[in-house]
């Protein structure tokens, strides 16, 4: 069994395969080549939980199968610890044989960025941005990666919770060769961006006012029913002008933000069933995450070992 580090993980997981493999993954799921059982969410402590998510694909499809056991703790950043810790296993279905451990915070944000990938390609009215993010932790830092590299996205504005958080993160993107600034009137940016991505802890509603007709929000930090980072309102308001995707069908009842607004669930089609994008209209793509985008990371270590870059 190999066992990949963060550094090894985030190599072995770069955006055009890691795509491909959540692509070819979701199609196998539309067949009924995946079997998908619903995570378990069992408390640990007060703001601690831990997230138990199996998936696996048939023999015809290729005889893989991820364990994901992470642990999500709400206050770990106040301890100078990463809000998520834990693994994921990597085995041949019928045999049970282990082939790999990998990292499960890196692959959690990089299959997380992916999937918002795939769904901004598929829907987004102007893949072409700027892109705003709100939010400073690893999964802001993931998808600001992708998009930039994969999307060819060349201008960044930045919200954080703080006006020093905001200006660190950019100063990181920076570094990092992105061009970046820090956005001090949320709804002058949301004149600006036509991709938008929220990845906060959720703990409060972060996104609000009106966005463009030609919107793609992806709100990536609200993943059960009680957290939120959507105003209502706004959330409402995609819904009639526009198009509401959801990333699984986990998420009609773990989607805090659509539930929070009162939308008829079962109108929001998943990826899986290929939504096309509509004519006119802003989108919000709605992701809680799923035992299906491990499994597709899994695909992408075991089935390219050597991956080449998008």
């Amino acid at each position: 069994m190999k066992i990949y580090d963060a550094a090894a993980t985030a190599q072995a997981l770069p955006w055009g395969p890691l795509v491909r493999a959540i692509a070819d993954t979701l199609n196998d799921l539309a067949a009924g080549r995946v079997q998908l059982p619903e995570r378990w969410v069992l408390p640990l402590a007060p703001s601690t939980h831990w997230f138990v998510m199996p998936a696996w694909l048939s023999p015809a499809a290729g005889d893989l199968a991820a364990m994901k056991l992470i642990t999500y703790a709400a206050h770990n950043p106040e301890r100078g610890l990463p809000a998520i810790l834990g693994d994921v296993l990597v085995l041949r279905a019928s045999t049970g044989e282990r082939l790999a451990l990998l990292d499960g915070p890196t692959v959690t944000a990089r299959r997380t960025a992916a999937v918002t990938l795939h769904a901004a390609r598929q829907l987004a009215p102007q893949p072409v941005g700027p892109l705003l993010v709100i939010g400073t932790g690893a999964q802001a830092l993931a998808h600001v990666a992708g998009f930039t590299e994969a999307l060819g996205i060349d201008e960044v504005w930045v919200l954080g919770r703080t006006p020093a958080s905001g200006l660190a993160f950019a100063q990181t993107l920076h570094q990092r060769g992105i061009y970046a600034e820090v956005a001090t009137n949320l709804q002058t940016a949301l004149e600006r961006c036509p991709l938008i991505i929220t990845a906060t802890s959720a703990q409060a509603v972060c996104l609000q006012g009106q966005v463009r007709d030609d919107a793609f929000v992806a709100a990536i930090g609200a993943f059960t029913p009680q957290m939120i980072e959507l105003d209502p309102d706004l959330t409402r308001d995609i819904a009639q002008r526009g198009q509401v995707v959801i990333d699984s069908v986990a998420a009609r009842h773990e989607g805090g933000d659509l539930l929070a607004a009162g939308i008829d669930l079962s109108a929001c089609q998943t990826l899986a069933e290929h939504p096309a994008r509509q004519d006119r209209g802003p989108v919000l793509f709605k992701s809680c995450g799923s035992a299906l985008w491990d499994l597709a990371a899994a695909r992408c270590v075991a089935e390219e070992p050597q991956p080449t870059s998008f």
